[in-house]
């Protein structure tokens, strides 16, 4: 299932949430070692989880954390734009038509084939919640390691500026472009889920 939250909420308050936070710090704090906020010794929490922070969160059947992603509107303080604005070699796209994704996660215990269709469903959630609210496209920060798979999953992407070595990574901004044909370009690539679209704090996952 993909839930969506509008808002964070402190340790404790959702265990959905919980979940995500717990999973980001064993993905990016004890795996690849990222020096970020340690919250009690088990969630990764930055100065970007506040109020305006939305979590898309893919969970199994016990609701146990599967993926996860946030988006931070661009016209309030964000990572591409507080962090890392040399990446861009013009200046950093702010609109409030303009989100930021951010902590893509996948969780360390699923296999590889189940890591593929949690990408992807996020993926097309990010592109439904875009036509939904009128978001046009969305910036982010990516290393070498996850270019590919952006490119790959058949959106329209440009970058924002020349990749540049960060923790010894070759790391650049791109811009990832949605209108009424993404999910069609999606669906050509074979990484569209589909899905129920829903105005409320869940989408839910329809099979094939």
């Amino acid at each position: 299932m993909i839930r969506i939250f509008e808002g964070h909420e402190p340790p404790g308050a959702n265990p959905v949430l919980d979940a995500m936070h717990h999973a980001r710090k064993r993905v990016f704090v004890d795996l690849l070692g990222w020096d970020v906020p340690v919250v009690a010794e088990a969630f990764e929490i930055d100065q970007f989880d506040d109020d305006h922070a939305i979590y898309i969160v893919a969970s199994d059947d016990s609701d146990a954390h599967e993926g996860s992603i946030r988006l931070l509107p661009t016209n309030r303080p964000h990572v591409l734009g507080t962090i890392f604005p040399s990446l861009c070699d013009a200046s950093v796209p702010v609109n409030p038509q303009i989100f930021e994704l951010s902590r893509l996660c996948l969780s360390r215990g699923l296999r590889a084939a189940r890591r593929l269709e949690v990408r992807n469903a996020l993926a097309t959630a990010v592109v439904q919640f875009a036509l939904q609210r009128g978001i046009a496209s969305y910036s982010c920060v990516a290393d070498s390691t996850w270019l590919s798979q952006i490119l790959s999953l058949g959106w329209t992407v440009r970058p924002l500026g020349i990749p540049q070595m960060i923790a010894g990574l070759p790391t650049g901004a791109l811009l990832i472009e949605i209108d009424a044909d993404t999910p069609a370009k999606l669906r050509a690539a074979g990484t569209h889920v589909p899905m129920r679209i829903l105005p409320t704090a869940a989408i839910d996952r329809e099979a094939a």
